[in-house]
């Protein structure tokens, strides 16, 4: 069993338009609405690969209501999720058609209490016990410490259970200090995080400051990895172009999957390139392209070198 943690859950609502023009009034060609927030996306992934998945975070309010009624469809996933006065946040994508560019607005979330806080704590170690790795991913909803990722990354390190981060800014900088076994920045969080855009030597500092391993999303140049055992890069064969939403989440799901697999480091990037890849093929977030993630993943190229034992 995985755990996936999403602090700041969402209803992520996707609209397709022919051509996105500002101050213009658009026929929407296609609504769809899916469980969203970067940990249910991640989840979605991991169990179409064929894991089991806890999922928890904060829920609330009607909208909280439809996230859960939809995880209740979905095989392989099982909710864990926390109740809370306020209401879960909407997220909405609008595609433009013509471009296939993608414009994304965010809510803020619920306020989460300081006793809404501490159930989830509780819940959250609860859950620690029963799982084989764990992902705390994307924003924090107002209320929460802004720590309060290195708090939990320390949890499930006292508990022996391997933690990815997947966050930014400031949650990013004290989650780094508490030594978590894989942070997964982009470029951007990654050159805010240690002052460098050179991916090489930021994904190096990042690792000084405490991460175990770093994999970096480099966007169309694929991953960066910092690990232990090495360094690598894999890059996609081609571009793809499509709806690039979720498309770090499933970079995350290829990660979790190879590490409780026990996948060497160039197999866990090929499979995570290939996923963000196919991800960008599928309509919605936490979705993939199963024909092109299986026909990318062989012609994923990872360079690089283990590190001399």
């Amino acid at each position: 069993m995985i755990l996936t943690v999403t602090l700041n859950t969402a209803l992520d609502i996707t609209y397709r338009v022919r051509e996105l023009r500002p101050h213009g009034t658009h026929r929407v060609s296609e609504v769809t609405e899916r469980p969203g927030g970067k940990g249910l996306n991640v989840a979605r992934v991991l169990a179409a690969l064929g894991h089991e998945v806890t999922v928890t975070g904060f829920t609330g309010g009607a909208t909280g209501r439809v996230v859960q009624e939809q995880l209740a469809g979905t095989p392989g996933v099982l909710d864990a999720l926390v109740p809370v006065s306020g209401a879960t946040r909407r997220t909405t994508a609008i595609v433009d058609e013509l471009t296939g560019d993608t414009t994304q607005l965010n809510e803020p979330g619920p306020t989460v209490t300081s006793a809404e806080w501490s159930a989830f704590q509780e819940t959250y170690g609860d859950l620690l016990g029963g799982v084989s790795a764990v992902a705390l991913c994307g924003s924090l909803p107002p209320g929460v410490p802004v720590g309060a990722y290195a708090g939990l990354v320390r949890t499930a390190r006292a508990a022996g259970v391997p933690v990815l981060l997947d966050t930014s800014g400031e949650p990013l900088r004290r989650g780094v200090a508490a030594r978590p076994d894989i942070v997964k920045p982009n470029a951007d969080e990654l050159a805010e995080l240690t002052g460098s855009h050179d991916p090489l030597r930021a994904t190096q500092d990042a690792r000084r400051r405490g991460a175990r391993t770093v994999v970096a999303s480099l966007g169309v140049r694929g991953l960066l990895a910092a690990t232990p055992e090495g360094d690598w890069h894999a890059t996609p064969p081609a571009r793809v172009h499509g709806n690039p939403t979720g498309a770090g989440d499933s970079v995350v799901a290829g990660l979790l999957s190879g590490l409780v697999e026990r996948l060497p480091w160039p197999d866990r990037l090929a499979r995570a390139v290939a996923l963000s890849a196919a991800t960008v093929l599928a309509p919605v977030a936490g979705e993939f392209d199963r024909p092109a993630y299986e026909e990318l993943l062989g012609r994923v190229a990872v360079t690089g070198d283990a590190t001399a034992a």
